[in-house]
């Protein structure tokens, strides 16, 4: 299987949302109920850099499959060694082992960039994302019951953990 992982460049964005779009009716993955636009992801994405917050296209065998994402914790300096991790797949690449790949991935690009702590964001009722984290030892760092309303059915947030040696 061939997997890549480019930087994503402004001319991504649009192909990102979309992805990130086509996630939100499941109530699964995003907090968000509606649909975002491009516009309202425009400093989320220039808020990446190569250097420890990258943004990456996936390609799997040469096509276009989604996006995984470094994100700041807490948005203050001290916490710069942390960093949310965010994998969204295009819904015909999802099962095949992208996952996988993307953790992989993830893990290792950590310890070069400075970051010391990998997180995961999680709902509690996303069961094939906490079993993928879970699988790569993250542990569960904190459990937020019922902070989230989603079509009146009321969701717990996990945040799952990684140290990286």
């Amino acid at each position: 299987m061939k997997i890549e992982f480019v930087y994503a460049e402004v001319s991504d964005l649009k192909k990102i949302v979309e992805t990130y779009n086509s996630t939100v009716a499941s109530r699964l993955v995003t907090a968000d109920l509606e649909p975002v636009t491009v516009e309202s992801k425009q400093q989320w994405f220039d808020s990446h850099n190569k250097t420890n917050r990258p943004l990456w296209i996936i390609k799997h065998e040469g096509i276009y499959s989604g996006w995984m994402s470094f994100n700041s914790f807490y948005g203050r300096p001290a916490y710069d060694i942390t960093a949310e991790v965010s994998i969204y797949l295009e819904e015909s690449a999802r099962g095949k082992g992208l996952g996988n790949a993307c953790l992989q991935k993830a893990i290792e690009e950590s310890k070069p960039r400075g970051i010391k702590n990998l997180l995961g964001f999680i709902f509690g009722h996303n069961e094939p994302s906490l079993k993928l984290f879970y699988k790569f030892k993250f542990e569960k760092w904190a459990h937020f019951p019922k902070v989230a309303n989603m079509d009146g059915v009321e969701r717990d947030l996990i945040i799952l953990g990684l140290r990286i040696n």
